[in-house]
């Protein structure tokens, strides 16, 4: 028994590094993890990957040292990523102006929200372009995601940050709806209750899903400060994040693709 265990655990070692050899050689694999990583089937310690890893930093791939002629074709793009990152400034501007007269407490929340209509100059204005601003940012992303699914641009090599579009898409959804909740008036505090009570259904984890949104078994002053740090904190830093993944893979991976 004892040279049958000592045989068999060699074999199965060897079985284990052979499947995740084909799994760090398949296209997918090679899709997330670009040349000079040390997750990249054959990495080795060589003065050329490491030379990889510093050409592959994000920060030397922002801008690119050339365009390609449909990339800045207005009627290929429709500029629709570009608007959406632009919409993502804005909202950050303008959100910072109104968390300096804004304060996540009841009802304080409400009283705030109505005296930046009356009492503070133009505050109406500021909050009218973040609420507007953030109906269209989740317009154009959408819209984002459909041309790109359009013109096939989520294929080969590009399959991996098209998965990361469609998280920044959810990404960008979580964060208006976190925002609808802000204002501490019926309209979101219901809509929050309805939102909250889908979330409760999830397999498995529903009821610890629920109590991590609303921090009690209902709508409550403990909801509306987690979603008010979930909203200005949490999820733009997520965003950002991602956005620079995105943008470093769009310029890693040959630049806007051409039509079909």
């Amino acid at each position: 028994m004892a040279n049958g265990n000592s045989n068999g655990r060699p074999g199965l070692k060897i079985r284990v590094g052979e499947a995740l050899g084909h799994v760090r050689e398949s296209e997918v694999w090679s899709s997330i993890f670009r040349p000079g990583s040390p997750f990249r089937a054959g990495y080795s310690d060589s003065p050329r990957n490491r030379s990889y890893v510093i050409m592959n930093n994000v920060l030397y791939h922002l801008h690119p040292v050339k365009v390609k002629r449909h990339g800045v074709r207005l009627s290929y793009t429709l500029c629709l990523g570009g608007l959406s990152f632009f919409l993502f400034i804005l909202l950050t501007i303008t959100g910072i102006f109104l968390m300096f007269y804004y304060r996540p407490t009841s009802p304080a929340a409400f009283n705030d929200v109505a005296a930046l209509s009356t009492d503070i100059a133009f505050g109406q204005m500021t909050r009218n372009l973040h609420r507007w601003g953030a109906h269209l940012m989740v317009l154009t992303v959408f819209l984002h995601m459909c041309r790109v699914f359009y013109h096939g641009a989520y294929k080969p090599p590009r399959e991996f940050n098209w998965v990361v579009g469609v998280i920044l898409l959810l990404l960008t959804l979580l964060l208006s709806f976190t925002g609808y909740l802000l204002p501490w008036d019926q309209l979101a505090i219901w809509a929050v209750t309805v939102g909250t009570n889908m979330a409760a259904y999830t397999p498995v984890f529903g009821s610890q899903v629920s109590f991590a949104l609303l921090g009690d078994i209902q709508v409550t002053a403990n909801t509306l400060l987690r979603w008010y740090v979930l909203h200005v904190l949490f999820l733009p830093f997520i965003i950002v994040v991602f956005m620079a993944v995105h943008f470093w893979r769009v310029r890693k991976d040959g630049g806007i693709s051409g039509p079909l």
